[in-house]
């Protein structure tokens, strides 16, 4: 038993290290935590008592203890409250830890306490943790896979949403942006009598020609609904000064997305006095995102990231329009986990062959760039090592905007149709990662090119062999449900190795209808016959719908996600409930929901309870003259001997 609680000990060690929490084992270094633990013996005789690991993050105290049997893990009283009871605080973790939480919080100056009681190892295990004030005042939490939630970058986050009930700066932040987008998004539509192809455009074209403020080429104040050069001419003149400023090259490449913004120039409406506004529409653009969005980003450290929140829930405010253009956003917590799930390098190199307003690209950019501290590095990440390809004018348009607001990047992308690319001269991009979010419901027997699993073999097939490669995609289209898929299937196995699927939200895509799943593969190597692969149930991400807003982050995301991370990267085993292992056939149907199978023992309580159920069953069937059911089964049984 005791080798069980060392080996406890090691793991919960573990998973505080990888969560960047350093807690110390039966002791502390801090003063008034080491002189109260010589008082805290669980045993309540004033002597010496230890927790598993006490640590201080920030101006928390977090406690831990812990137990090997996931049975010893919490006892309540007949009120179901935690029990105090002296043999409960010995034999259970979460008792025991919170019996230390509230010692410490009388005895120190800590006013902020989380007690985690923790049992069973890294398959089957519970955390809770519970919050304690400086009043003794316990709250039970919920329950937890791991520690991340609680480092220095999170737990402050976490004390604001799950403690306090109240939504971060981050969640107030984009409410507004979302009030920002709507307002922008109503006058839009009534004093800009805009395309649907427009609208996203005229705000990227106008955030452009704001750049060039900062060279004092261009000001808002220099939009005065004159005539012979209208505010369209100048806000014109501006989009292309900053493109020349920004390198976009070859000529023809810049010539092209200038023709996208012709029509800021060549729209009459834009160009005239509005009654209402006593000024033209288009000025009451530039003043409204220069005020909401512009001046802000200048005063903050991740301005990219700013612009891209707003103009991502700009187009998911835009939703309609952007459905009926084929446009499906990935969420920016896609993009992110991405990027985790492929452990991106500063050395890798990218191609996002369906790029849209590319998110892969510029979360990948932002990924790497943060692994590395060498600007020659950095210089060749954003100028050689990010490639994307868009066949929609407007959409590469904006991608190349998105991306010269985001940093750079944007040389490397071309407007193109990627199933008309051949792949071996692709190949020599070179790339070692491919990300994609192929279009979806398009291919049919009559267009098999179409399907999204068409897509992926070609992308696989353009990356250089051993390539790591993810796609996002309809859980549909890994059942193989038609002939041409199956076969694409077959083929992609024989020249690529599937390495797992993952199950995603139904609402990750929300207002669309498609239930996605992530697919990801390792390029031009044969699937071993023998090859694991691993399934995962990912539908609860710690994401969930809001009213009028869409998918939101709750407290629990980062666990989550972290979790899956340590699953995926074999630092930790699971469940069949969260992950299966195994190898798999071309006629699968390669989803978790295929492979799923219930590995828990039943215990005591279950069995009993089962038993009892039949038991019920079959007097009942007695009680209703129905015993022959019975009998007609034993005579069959007696007969099979």
């Amino acid at each position: 038993m005791a080798s069980n609680e060392v080996k406890t000990d090691l793991w919960v060690y573990d998973l505080l290290k990888q969560a960047n929490i350093s807690l110390e084992p039966q002791g502390s270094s801090i003063e008034e935590v080491h002189v109260a633990l010589k008082t805290a013996s669980k045993k309540g005789t004033g002597k010496v008592g230890f927790p598993e690991f006490v640590g201080a993050v920030k101006d928390y105290l977090l406690v831990v203890e812990d137990k090997a049997d996931i049975a010893k893990h919490m006892k309540l009283d007949e009120k179901g409250n935690i029990s105090e009871e002296t043999s409960a605080i010995i034999d259970y973790a979460v008792n025991g830890a919170v019996f230390y939480g509230k010692h410490l919080a009388h005895h120190t100056s800590y006013r902020k306490i989380i007690a985690f009681g923790v049992s069973g190892d890294e398959k089957k295990h519970k955390i809770t943790p519970i919050y304690i004030d400086e009043t003794e005042y316990e709250r039970k939490l919920p329950e937890v896979e791991s520690f991340i939630s609680f480092n220095e970058d999170n737990i402050d986050e976490y004390y604001v949403r799950e403690v306090l009930k109240e939504r971060t700066d981050y969640e107030k932040e984009t409410a507004e942006i979302l009030k920002d987008a709507s307002i922008l998004h109503e006058d839009l539509r009534n004093y800009g009598n805009l395309l649907d192809t427009e609208k996203p455009l005229i705000v990227s074209g106008i955030l452009l020609a704001l750049r060039e403020s900062e060279y004092k080429n261009f000001s808002v104040q220099d939009l005065t609904g004159d005539s012979v050069k209208t505010d369209g001419q100048k806000i014109f003149d501006a989009i292309s000064a900053n493109l020349q400023r920004a390198n976009v090259s070859p000529e023809a490449k810049k010539d092209k997305i200038l023709s996208q913004f012709a029509f800021i120039k060549d729209t009459v409406k834009l160009n005239e006095i509005e009654p209402k506004l006593k000024k033209t529409p288009l000025k009451h653009f530039a003043e409204y995102l220069n005020d909401k969005i512009y001046q802000s980003i200048r005063y903050i450290s991740s301005a990219e990231d700013y612009i891209g929140r707003f103009y991502g829930e700009f187009m998911s405010y835009s939703g309609g329009d952007g459905q009926t253009l084929g446009i499906i956003l990935t969420p920016k917590h896609i993009t992110q986990l991405f990027c985790d799930l492929a452990d991106l390098q500063p050395n890798d190199v990218i191609l996002d062959p369906c790029c849209g307003t590319a998110g892969f690209l510029i979360a990948s950019m932002h990924n790497m760039l943060a692994k590395t501290d060498n600007d020659v590095q950095k210089k060749s990440i954003k100028q050689k090592q990010l490639h994307g390809i868009e066949m929609r004018p407007n959409m590469f348009t904006i991608a190349t905007t998105n991306m010269i607001l985001r940093g750079d990047g944007k040389s490397n992308l071309i407007n193109d149709d990627f199933l008309k690319q051949e792949a071996n001269k692709l190949q020599l991009k070179q790339a070692t990662v491919g990300m994609m979010n192929p279009p979806y419901s398009q291919g049919s027997k009559q267009n098999p090119d179409l399907y999204e699993m068409a897509f992926v073999e070609h992308l696989l097939d353009s990356l250089t062999a051993g390539a790591r490669c993810l796609v996002i995609v309809p859980q549909s289209s890994m059942t193989g449900k038609t002939k041409e898929e199956q076969s694409l299937k077959e083929n992609i196995l024989k020249h690529h190795t599937l390495e797992g699927v993952i199950s995603l939200n139904k609402d990750t895509f929300y207002g669309v209808g498609t239930i996605p799943c992530i697919a990801i593969f390792t390029a031009g190597e044969p699937h071993p016959a023998e090859k694991i692969c691993k399934f995962i149930n990912f539908e609860n991400d710690g994401y969930r719908v809001a009213p009028h807003i869409g998918l939101v982050e709750t407290e629990s995301a980062k666990d989550k996600k972290q979790h899956l991370l340590d699953v995926w990267f074999d630092r930790m085993e699971a469940e069949t409930k969260f992950c299966v292992k195994t190898t798999v056939e071309a006629i699968d149907e390669w989803l978790y929901s295929f492979y799923y199978f219930n590995d828990e023992i039943p215990d005591d309580m279950a069995f009993e309870k089962t038993i009892g159920d039949y038991l019920s069953f079959e007097f009942s069937m007695i009680m209703q003259n129905r015993e022959y059911l019975f009998a007609e089964e034993r005579k069959c049984n007696a007969k099979s001997e």
